[in-house]
C-alpha cells in the first residue's frame, strides 16, 4: 500500500492550498476543513467527483458514502483540547486510511493533516492491485484443493471409495453437488450422488445413458468430449440428488483414465445461486485428469487383485482326502515376501477304485511370482494326467520332463511322488512307494521314535533329456509317518546366530511325534519351525504327512510284527 502525500507547508486560504503541485497531482486529493467543507479539490478529484467544489459540505450528495464516514470519523478523532495544537504539515503521518469503490473502481484513501484543522484526503486507485490479490487468492485455493484432492485420490485403491471421495470433493468445491457416473458390466449407469451438505446417494439402475444429453459420448471416451453444458430441463431425475430441486444448467465432465475412460462426472448448480467462475474451468480438468487416473488405476489394481484371488485360489494346497486306514494331513504356509504367489505346492490324487493306490505329490517349483505360478499349475495338471497312464514313478517322472522341457519355460521342479493302497488286513501295515526327483528325500518316524530318511534319489525335472531316479518301497505300521517336506523347513534361518533348521532339527523334531496323528505331527513340525523363525523371513513351507491308522497297539504290533528298514 503506496504511502499518504507529504503536504508542503502553506498557509493562507484555498488559494495558497491550491498549489501547482497539488492541483497537477494525478492522484485525486481532497481537504476538508474542521466543519467538512471542502477546502480543496484537485484537477483529478474534479474529474472523479464533478460534485466536488470548495466550499460544500462533504456528504453523500457529492462523495461517497465510505469517504464521508471517513472524514467524519477522522474529524471526530481529533476533537479535543489541543486540537489547535497540530503538527506541522511535512511532518505527519497518515492518521486514517479509508477504502471503498467508486465510479466502478477499488480506490484507497489516505487522511494527511494540513494546517488550521484542515485534512487532505489523497486517493490512490487499487484496482488492478485487488484483481491480481483475489486472483492470487482463487490460485492458492484451487491449488490448495488440488493438492488435497490428490492426497485423497491417491489414498486408497479402492474402486469405490475413489469413485465417492471425487464425488464429494467437486461438490465441496466445484458445484452445489456432483454426480459420478460409471458403466456396469452388464452396461448400466452405477451413479454415486454427492451433495455438498455432505448426503451421499449410490445406486445401479436400469437407466440409459443417452437419457442425459451428453452422458453417453462422455462415457464412450472416443472421440474425446469436451465439457457441455447441458438444458435443465432435459436432466432425466434419477441424475438429480433427492430434493436437490431444478438446477441451473449442469455440466457433463468426462473423466479420462488411463488409456480408457474412467466415467463421467455432472456438475449440479443450484437454480437462482452464484454463478461459476470461468476460472474454475482450468481446475475442474485438472481435477477430472486426476480423479479419472485415480479411479482408472484402482479399478486395473481390483481386477488384478481379482485374477490373482483365482490363481491362488487354483494354487492353493487341495482339501484332503480320507483313504480307508490311512491318515492324511498338510501344511502351507506361504513365503514373507512381496510376491503373492509361492512356488511350493501339494496335491493328493485319490485312488480311483479298489486295489488302486492313492498318489501324493510334493513339489518345489524354481523362483516365484507369476512364472512360477504358471509352471506350477502345469506340473499339477499334467501330473493329474499322467497318473492315469502311467503309475510306475520313474516313468511318470520321465514323461513329465518330456513334457517340460517341450515349452517355452526355462525353469525347472523338483519332486518327491509317494503311493499306497489300503492297509493290510489284520495287521494295518501299509505298503508305501516313494520317489524323489531332486527333492529332500522323505523322514520316516517309526513307532518307537526313530527317524529314518527314505532310499531315493533323482533328477531335477525340466533340465536334462532324461529323468532318472530310484523308487524306495517300505512299510508303515500303525503309527507310523512317513512326512514329505519342502527345503523351506530345512532352510529356515533362524536362532540366536541364524542358522538354518537343517536336517538335523528337522529329524529331532519328527522323532518328538511318535505314536501323533498325522495331523499333529504337521503342527508340532510347523510349530518348532516357527518357533525357529522367530518372525523372520523364509521361503515357503510345505508338509504332507502320511500316517497308517492307528488301528492296532502299538504293543500288538511289537509282539506280532518284526521291524526293519523295508518292512
Amino acid at each position: 500500500m503506496s504511502n499518504p502525500p507529504r503536504f508542503p507547508d502553506v498557509s493562507g486560504g484555498s488559494r495558497a492550498l491550491a498549489g501547482q503541485t497539488v492541483e497537477s497531482a494525478p492522484a485525486p486529493v481532497v481537504a476538508v476543513d474542521r466543519q467538512g467543507r471542502v477546502s480543496l479539490v484537485n484537477a483529478a478529484a474534479r474529474a472523479l467527483l464533478p460534485g466536488l467544489t470548495p466550499g460544500v459540505v462533504l456528504d453523500t450528495g457529492v462523495a461517497p458514502g465510505w469517504l464521508v464516514s471517513a472524514a467524519r470519523d477522522e474529524h471526530a478523532g481529533h476533537e479535543g483540547p489541543d486540537t489547535e495544537a497540530a503538527e506541522p504539515a511535512g511532518t505527519a503521518e497518515a492518521a486514517t486510511a479509508a477504502h471503498g469503490s467508486l465510479g466502478g473502481r477499488v480506490f484507497t484513501a489516505h487522511a494527511a493533516p494540513l494546517p488550521d484543522g484542515h485534512t487532505a484526503w489523497w486517493l490512490t486507485d487499487i484496482t488492478g492491485r485487488e484483481d491480481v490479490e483475489r486472483s492470487l487468492r482463487s490460485e492458492r485455493e484451487s491449488t490448495a484443493f488440488l493438492a488435497r484432492a490428490s492426497a485423497r485420490l491417491q489414498s486408497s485403491l479402492n474402486p469405490r471409495r475413489c469413485v465417492v471421495t471425487t464425488a464429494r470433493l467437486a461438490a465441496g468445491h466445484l458445484a452445489d453437488a456432483a454426480v459420478v457416473v460409471r458403466l456396469s458390466r452388464d452396461r448400466r449407469p452405477e451413479v454415486t450422488r454427492a451433495v455438498s451438505d455432505g448426503r451421499l446417494e449410490e445406486e445401479t439402475l436400469s437407466a440409459s445413458p443417452e437419457e442425459m444429453p451428453g452422458l453417453a459420448e462422455a462415457l464412450e471416451g472416443f472421440p474425446p468430449v469436451s465439457f457441455r453444458s447441458v438444458d435443465p430441463g432435459l436432466v432425466p431425475a434419477w441424475l438429480l440428488p433427492e430434493g436437490f430441486g431444478r438446477p441451473a444448467p449442469p455440466v457433463v465432465v468426462p473423466l479420462p483414465g488411463s488409456g480408457e475412460i474412467a466415467g463421467a462426472m455432472v456438475l449440479l448448480r443450484r437454480a437462482g445461486g452464484e454463478d461459476a467462475d470461468p476460472e474454475d474451468d482450468t481446475v475442474t480438468r485438472i481435477f477430472a485428469a486426476r480423479a479419472g487416473a485415480a479411479i482408472s488405476s484402482a479399478a486395473l489394481y481390483a481386477e488384478q487383485v481379482a485374477t490373482v484371488a483365482v490363481l491362488q485360489r487354483e494354487l492353493l494346497p487341495p482339501a484332503l482326502p480320507h483313504p480307508e486306514g490311512v491318515e492324511l494331513a498338510g501344511a502351507y504356509r506361504p513365503a514373507q515376501s512381496a510376491q503373492s504367489v509361492g512356488g511350493d505346492f501339494y496335491d493328493v490324487h485319490p485312488a480311483d477304485g479298489p486295489g488302486q493306490e492313492t498318489d501324493v505329490v510334493l513339489g518345489d517349483v524354481a523362483g516365484k511370482g507369476p512364472e512360477a505360478a504358471v509352471l506350477t499349475g502345469k506340473v499339477r495338471n499334467t501330473l493329474a494326467a499322467l497318473r492315469l497312464v502311467e503309475s510306475d514313478h520313474v516313468r511318470l517322472l520321465d514323461l513329465l520332463n518330456s513334457t517340460l522341457l517341450s515349452g517355452p519355460q526355462d525353469r525347472f521342479v523338483t519332486l518327491v511322488l509317494a503311493s499306497f493302497g489300503g492297509p493290510e488286513p489284520g495287521t494295518g501295515r501299509v505298503a508305501l512307494r516313494l520317489t524323489s526327483a531332486g527333492h529332500p528325500p522323505p523322514l520316516i518316524l517309526r513307532h518307537d521314535g526313530r527317524v529314518e530318511a527314505a532310499r531315493t534319489s533323482g533328477t531335477l525335472i525340466g533340465v536334462l533329456p532324461e529323468a532318472t531316479a530310484a523308487t524306495c518301497s517300505t512299510t508303515l505300521l500303525p503309527g507310523e509317518t512317513c512326512l514329505l517336506y519342502s527345503d523351506g523347513v530345512t532352510e529356515a534361518r533362524g536362532g540366536p546366530y541364524g542358522e538354518m533348521f537343517g536336517e538335523e532339527r528337522l529329524a529331532d523334531a519328527l522323532g518328538s511325534c511318535a505314536g501323533l496323528h498325522a495331523q499333529a505331527v504337521v503342527e508340532r513340525v510347523g510349530m518348532l519351525t516357527s518357533e525357529w523363525l522367530a518372525g523372520r523371513e523364509h521361503d515357503d513351507i510345505a508338509l504332507v504327512a502320511v500316517t497308517a491308522a492307528h488301528r492296532t497297539p502299538l504293543s500288538a504290533v511289537g509282539r506280532n510284527v518284526s521291524s526293519g528298514d523295508n518292512r
